[in-house]
């Protein structure tokens, strides 16, 4: 753990300031258990029966942490104070700061100020807990109970803080955080003291932006040596929700899009409800990091069975089909009368028959050599070549919902003791999942993990925790050259930009590497001549125009000398009076789509996807963050949905799809070397049997240039 949290995490003595807010905090800390010193502070009357002092002046010099329960006008002198009596940490619960526009941010810069390196936490949010030690800095009720172990949460909203307290899912929770405005510790400090934590078994993470994008990196990196599963839920997706996060702790969002590359790139899931957060935290630190992506799913019921098959084609999760031998031995145990397929269906006739479902399970569980087809399930790009004969399945899925409480249960049970019981003696990690959150019982998570089993709510929850489980001994999707720095390359936001013509946009890509076509920027009249040295047929361009296709800019395909004087004249007249006459390339395969540009607070973004005009219509696409590799490239690519298209789609040739990823490794390298540049597009960039050539192209820089380091 770092030293600068230390004595947050785990505090032996505590203050609580304030009033009403202060006294709150001291009665979660009291049935908490805290074990450890107390001091409060209230000049005008006694809070509890904890030693009250007049002023955080009378503290006792080293208490370890604090509570600041008062207004905003009042908290910077007392964590000036506090920090004067060398106290390890403060928790500001006051709102009314940056949030709320300048005058609340010029209250906070003078907290942070009054703090002097004292590790502040909020203001604006509900505070810290320890489920180790007892602590709550806390002004309200919380669901934790104390733990030694488990994973950790941390919220920049403090609602939702308090609403994942109150989970009933089994999950062990060492820690809650609540950053609120992140003025002093952010999210990033926090994420690294509890990445170094022996306590922790994983982290959750509800965000609206991070604050230290390498330091947050570092810690995810660090977390996936020590196999800690790292779990998102991010807010800000779309506008309004922006808009929400701006005014609810005054966070720069910043674009969804490059925090789902940055998440990809270290590793780390994402969750798109709070619900989900829980269970994938939960999935995760039972089963931990899984060998393969090979699942087996059992239930009574073939709907349920049509069901995961079918919500598992939106998962990289492979459902094998058994092997004939392997399959007649299942059959044998369900006496012939059930046909044998993964999902599997046992039917109800061994129902409540504790060793009929034990010997069932337990021999779908444990193959024996040849056992296993290569077969590919629904949603998988092919299964786990790493085939263990003894266990063939990387993890089992049982499906059982419960009936509601107060109807008889007893018949249920010996699903799921045989489920256990099949798990533990063919050594595959076991999920229990029903269909609805009503129909999973605390009783039955309870018993589940007894048995050593995970549990959660709902198809999708169990198929993307399973699908994270197994990515955790893999390497990141976009997985860097080794020579190559995991940090993402720092965002550019200059005071103020120009646009580059498209003329000289292809001159840096020229300079750079990329493929450009022959091209001469003439007056209109001379755009004949300009064309006979080219050679036909050639594009013309009317100059000094954004988008150039949308008012009849382009002329394209000219062959005849006239037609390019016809042209020029129509098209000079619509701009600057110039015109760009460029060789058309005629054999383009397809049409991409390529750029790069500054997502603060993240970084530099590659986006590669359909292009030319359809670009709107079809919405696909993929986002990278630089630097990126060759494979990372390929895989983007095969993402898309226009990727047959490249792949020689109908007999059609295939794209020169090496010729692609060297341009997309010369846009990057000319961006990470020319700090001026802000953004670039191609597009189209045309890819033939043989090339990949920016027939457009738009670069904006930095006004002036700006030349800081990166």
């Amino acid at each position: 753990m770092t030293a600068g949290l230390a004595r947050l995490l785990r505090p032996r003595s505590l203050a609580f300031i304030g009033g009403e807010a202060a006294e709150r905090a001291i009665d979660a800390t009291r049935s908490f258990g805290f074990q450890g010193d107390m001091w409060a502070v209230n000049p005008r009357r006694q809070l509890r029966d904890v030693v009250t002092l007049a002023s955080a002046s009378e503290l006792p010099e080293g208490v370890d942490a604090a509570f600041v329960g008062v207004g905003r006008h009042e908290a910077a002198e007392v964590v000036r104070e506090l920090a004067t009596r060398g106290t390890g940490a403060a928790v500001c619960y006051a709102s009314g700061y940056a949030e709320i526009g300048e005058a609340g941010a010029a209250c906070q810069r003078e907290l942070v100020e009054a703090a002097a390196g004292m590790p502040l936490v909020g203001p604006n949010c509900y505070g810290t807990l320890s489920a180790v030690t007892g602590a709550a800095l806390w002004p309200d009720l919380h669901g934790l109970v104390r733990a030694e172990r488990g994973v950790a949460i941390v919220s920049q909203s403090g609602n939702i803080a308090l609403n994942l307290t109150m989970q009933r899912r089994g999950l062990e929770i060492t820690h809650v955080i609540s950053l609120g405005n992140q003025a002093g510790v952010g999210l990033a400090e926090v994420f690294e003291a509890l990445v170094a934590d022996s306590a922790v078994t994983g982290v959750g993470l509800y965000i609206e932006a991070i604050d230290d994008i390498a330091r947050f990196a570092a810690s995810a990196d660090e977390a996936r040596r020590r196999g800690l599963p790292v779990v998102v839920l991010k807010a800000g997706a779309s506008e309004e929700a922006e808009a929400i996060s701006v005014s609810h702790t005054g966070s720069l969002v910043g674009s969804d899009d490059a925090y789902e590359a940055l998440f990809r790139r270290l590793g780390a899931r994402r969750a798109r409800t709070v619900g989900g957060l829980l269970d994938l935290l939960g999935v995760l630190s039972v089963v931990g990091p899984l060998a393969g992506n090979r699942l087996v799913s059992l239930s009574c019921s073939g709907g349920e069975a049509a069901l995961v098959a079918d919500r598992g084609r939106n998962y990289q999760v492979a459902f094998p089909a058994f092997a004939p031998d392997h399959r007649d031995r299942v059959a044998a145990t369900l006496d012939g009368r059930v046909t044998v397929t993964n999902p599997l269906d046992y039917h109800t006739f061994i129902w409540g028959d504790n060793d009929r479902l034990t010997e069932c399970f337990t021999t779908v569980l444990n193959g024996e050599p040849g056992s296993l087809e290569a077969v590919e399930g629904a949603g998988s790009v092919g299964a786990s070549k790493s085939v263990d004969a003894q266990r063939p399945f990387d993890a089992a899925l049982l499906v059982l919902d419960f009936p509601a409480e107060g109807l008889d249960r007893s018949r249920w049970w010996p699903t799921l003791e045989a489920f256990g019981a099949a798990c533990a003696t063919s050594g595959t990690p076991g999920v229990l999942v029903a269909s609805m959150a009503e129909n999973l019982p605390d009783e039955a998570r309870s018993r589940a993990a007894d048995l050593g089993l995970a549990a959660c709510c709902g198809f999708d929850n169990a198929l993307a925790a399973i699908e994270a489980a197994s990515a955790l001994r893999c390497p990141p999707a976009d997985a860097l050259p080794s020579d190559t720095s995991r940090l993402p390359l720092s965002p550019r936001a200059p005071t103020s930009t120009r646009t580059l013509s498209e003329r000289e946009a292809k001159q840096r890509l020229a300079e750079a590497g990329v493929d450009v076509p022959p091209g001469r920027l003439v007056p209109a009249g001379d755009a004949a001549a300009a064309a006979a040295e080219i050679g036909c047929p050639v594009v013309v361009k009317a100059t000094g125009l954004a988008h150039k296709s949308d008012v009849g800019g382009v002329a394209v395909g000219l062959a005849e000398l006239p037609e390019v004087a016809a042209a020029a004249t129509r098209l000079g007249a619509l701009g600057a009076g110039t015109v760009l006459v460029e060789a058309y390339i005629e054999d383009a395969v397809a049409e991409l789509m390529v750029s790069v540009r500054s997502a603060p607070p993240v970084g530099m973004l590659l986006t590669l996807g359909a292009g030319g005009t359809l670009v709107e219509l079809l919405d696909d696409f993929a986002c990278l963050l630089l630097p990126t590799g060759p494979k990372a490239v390929r895989e983007a690519l095969r993402s898309l949905k226009f990727w047959p298209l490249l792949g020689g789609h109908r007999g059609r040739p295939s794209a020169a799809v090496d010729a692609v990823v060297e341009a997309v490794d010369c846009l990057g390298s000319l961006v990470r070397d020319d700090g001026d540049i802000i953004e670039v597009e191609v597009n189209p960039l045309l890819v033939t049997a043989q090339r990949a050539i920016a027939a457009d192209a738009l670069i904006v820089v930095a006004s002036p240039p700006d030349r800081r380091p990166r």
